[in-house]
């Protein structure tokens, strides 16, 4: 999956920037992350549950991610960094935020390399990322 989305807001680039650094405020304005919390003694690291869901069927998905990059107040990047010595598939988040006449544009682009969303699922999660940018939006403005 790789999927891309953006918004215009009357925020900040520092605001908006803030605030998509932030993993735990993600649950906030993307529904599919349920949970997003820091991972004590890691650093720029959260734990995080990703929950997608077609008709009665859900399927959640924990992931460890690290802040991988913070060019405050133009980019940030999480990545999938587990630390239990086995391979997994890779989870890349990257926000990149512009400054505008009338305040930011935010660019998220997230990209996924395993089978566990594939089909349906994958066509339900990129919906999701497309429904979160309106909230994003909301939620800048208004915080």
């Amino acid at each position: 999956m790789d999927r891309r989305a953006s918004t215009d807001t009357s925020a900040t680039p520092d605001h908006l920037h803030a605030v998509v650094a932030d993993l735990g405020r993600y649950p906030e304005w993307l529904d599919e992350v349920t949970r997003a919390e820091p991972a004590t003694g890691h650093g720029d690291a959260w734990s995080v549950t990703l929950r997608a869901r077609v008709g009665p069927f859900a399927r959640s998905k924990r992931l460890r991610m690290v802040r991988t990059r913070n060019d405050v107040p133009r980019h940030v990047r999480f990545e999938r960094a587990e630390v239990d010595g086995r391979n997994h598939s890779a989870w890349t988040l990257d926000a990149t935020v512009e400054p505008t006449a009338g305040g930011s544009r935010v660019t998220m682009h997230l990209a996924y390399d395993g089978n566990l969303w594939s089909g349906v699922l994958d066509r339900v999660l990129g919906s999701m990322i497309d429904d979160a940018i309106p909230d994003l939006k909301r939620l800048v403005e208004t915080d």
